[in-house]
């Protein structure tokens, strides 16, 4: 074991373009680190096998559901590839898409950001708009699906209005965010779209499960907490930071967030940086989405946010390629048990047991999910926003079932190389990752290119 002194600009690949603002930063402070004689970070010839191809294995509902389950799954699924418009729907003032699956569509509706943006090619803003956008770099066509925070703020800005689209009332005129000076600020960063697959088994895993895995003795200075609901103070699991409780809040927020369309449980519109936009840009009144009390159906009456959490409840957890040391390949199986030995499983729990649930197909299940549900200190890849008690730095443990067919890693999408999202996650030594990928530097190639094969496998 020696001591060496690496200068932070070294610890990531530079010749790549989503790094550049990072390393603007790093490359100001040098860290001491101990580690072994290996190279700092995996070496030439390794390749990210990229995205799996074959059956999506995903987008189905979980086996063992009633029959009346299913309808509202089915349902659920209809409501969540609707798109919204301005007449009918409420779309807006002020938007990021136009539908639910648009966001989460990879490999299969409920997943995340497809390769081709349709933010950019959807036709779904006015085109001086997304011109704005384009010009600026802030989206791309072949690029993820984003939404832009402000760090100064915390929240969400969207991107886009409903002047010029068909059916916007002729009096509202409002614009966009000035995108410009707060990307010349540094005040600006990005989040994608996170899957849902599975999500009704986290939905149902018990406070217990989550707080023993957190109090266990953990190695490689990996840390780690809960975030919690300010009102009850239950765990909270979904988004980025694990800062929504339920599906239920997930879809509401969203829908209003990402959309536009307010909602029974968001019921104001949003305006744009806390001021109202006019109430002629209000095409049908508030909340646009509501029980509807008359319905002669059953699932007629449900609201969309109810049946977007139906759908994303029912949603069952992605299927890997093969089953390790089952029918994996010699590769796949020994990748497995490294991902274990370098401490990745640290963070990434391979899997955690629901609790009883009254929908049978969700009791007492495993949930093979890779994560803890916890929220870390990444420390230079945090992004300056606090959500709950997750800090500025910190970030839920991404769960990384479905791994192998996503395109866009990281909570900004920055990249679609698996080998640069794991650099990313020990930028400083500030980083809870930090040990834990020195280890998986210290591996060989062959062995490093073998925990590549594994997770492109889940």
């Amino acid at each position: 074991m020696r001591i060496r002194i690496i200068n932070a600009c070294l610890c990531v690949r530079c010749s790549a373009r989503w790094l550049f603002p990072v390393i603007a930063m790093a490359c100001f402070a040098s860290i001491a680190v101990a580690q072994t004689a290996a190279p700092d970070f995996p070496q030439q010839g390794l390749k990210d096998p990229g995205v799996r191809g074959g059956a999506a294995g995903a987008g189905g509902s979980f086996s063992g559901l009633t029959a009346n389950q299913l309808e509202y799954f089915t349902d659920g699924q209809v409501r969540f590839q609707e798109i919204d418009n301005v007449p009918n729907n409420g779309l807006g003032p002020r938007f990021n898409l136009n539908q639910c699956s648009g966001c989460h569509a990879q490999p299969a509706v409920g997943g995340s950001s497809p390769k081709s943006n349709p933010q950019v090619n959807g036709n779904v803003a006015p085109a001086n708009q997304v011109n704005n956008l384009v010009s600026l770099h802030l989206i791309d066509a072949n690029g993820p699906i984003r939404e832009i925070r402000f760090p100064s703020d915390g929240g969400v800005h969207d991107l886009f209005t409903i002047t010029g689209l068909p059916g916007a009332p002729a009096g509202c005129q409002i614009s966009q965010p000035n995108f410009a000076q707060h990307l010349s600020q540094g005040d600006l960063i990005f989040r994608i779209p996170t899957p849902t697959f599975g999500a009704g088994l986290i939905e149902a895993i018990a406070d217990e499960t989550i707080l023993a895995n957190q109090n266990a003795t953990k190695p490689f200075g990996i840390t780690g907490h809960v975030n919690r609901n300010g009102n009850d103070g239950t765990i909270t699991r979904f988004g980025w930071k694990a800062q929504n409780k339920s599906l239920q809040i997930f879809s509401g927020e969203a829908y209003n967030v990402e959309m536009g369309i307010s909602n029974e449980l968001f019921q104001q519109e949003r305006g744009e940086a806390g001021t109202p936009d006019p109430a002629v840009c209000r095409t049908i009144a508030t909340p646009n989405d509501k029980t509807n009390f008359d319905s002669t159906t059953t699932t007629g009456v449900l609201n969309d946010v109810s049946g977007f959490s139906d759908f994303m409840r029912f949603l069952d957890q992605p299927a890997p390629a093969c089953q390790v040391n089952v029918n994996c390949s010699n590769s796949i199986n020994r990748g497995s048990a490294l991902f274990q030995q370098v401490g990745c499983a640290t963070c990434h729990t391979p899997s955690m047991q629901s609790d009883t649930h009254p929908v049978a197909a969700l009791s007492n299940q495993t949930a093979n999910l890779f994560s803890d549900l916890l929220v870390h200190n990444m420390g230079q890849l945090g992004d300056g926003v606090t959500q709950g008690s997750a800090g500025p730095n910190e970030f839920r443990t991404a769960p990384l079932w479905g791994l192998g067919q996503r395109v866009y890693f990281l909570h900004d999408g920055r990249t679609s190389d698996l080998l640069q999202a794991i650099d990313a996650h020990a930028l400083t030594g500030q980083s809870e990752a930090f040990q834990v990928i020195q280890n998986f530097n210290a591996l060989n190639n062959p062995q490093q290119q073998d925990i590549l094969s594994f997770l492109r496998s889940l």
